[in-house]
């Protein structure tokens, strides 16, 4: 019985470490700005078929749900899926595309930035698609938008004065999966500044 309690005890203390770390990524080089327009950049993941997988469909449904709503204040959303053709013939960007309008009924406004190969390149390239609005939102499992917001900051610290929350983190959403991204982001976030891992207020 002990045994089997203390097994309990830490798989719960690894899943619990997993949220953490992933609700604090979420929440790091995000301000509250307003304003009225917005962009939702979705970034894409290797897909090697011509149907998106699991982990662009589930970047695809925390783009659409980041979504601002006309109560909020939001009148003017573009969603911008970014990723070139990394995996296979098409680009990871019109694989997300396809998704959110054919199988998600999406019907709003969608731009494709489709050369990128890398996340830094996701940034330098949506950066001519985002200088127009008042608030920036970048989506992904939250290490890698943590990481894509600090190259912002890095490339356009102008730009990144408009960033704000996405909801691509949900308490309970894939736990099982939670620790595995936080010990991956741990690694990928390694060369990050110490002024890059600031919590928000």
């Amino acid at each position: 019985m002990r045994r089997i309690t203390a097994t309990a005890v830490a798989a719960a203390a690894v899943l619990g470490w997993g949220e953490w770390l992933n609700w604090r990524w979420s929440r790091m080089l995000v301000g509250d700005r307003g304003g009225g327009t917005e962009a939702v950049v979705v970034l894409g993941y290797r897909n090697p078929q011509g149907r998106a997988n699991l982990v662009n469909r589930r970047r695809v449904r925390a783009g659409l749900r980041s979504i601002g709503s006309p109560a909020g204040g939001a009148h003017g959303t573009r969603v911008i899926f970014s990723g070139g053709a990394v995996g296979g013939a098409t680009s990871e960007a019109r694989i997300m595309a396809d998704y959110a309008q054919e199988e998600l009924g999406f019907d709003g406004l969608v731009v494709l930035e489709e050369r990128s190969r890398t996340t830094w390149e996701n940034v330098t390239h949506v950066i001519p698609l985002i200088e127009d609005v008042d608030r920036i939102k970048i989506v992904s499992q939250p290490a890698h938008a943590l990481k894509a917001r600090a190259y912002l900051r890095r490339q356009r610290p102008d730009l990144a004065e408009r960033l704000v929350r996405a909801n691509d983190y949900r308490p309970g959403e894939w736990p099982a999966a939670k620790p595995l991204l936080a010990l991956y982001g741990l690694w990928s976030l390694r060369t990050l500044r110490a002024d890059e891992r600031r919590l928000s207020r």
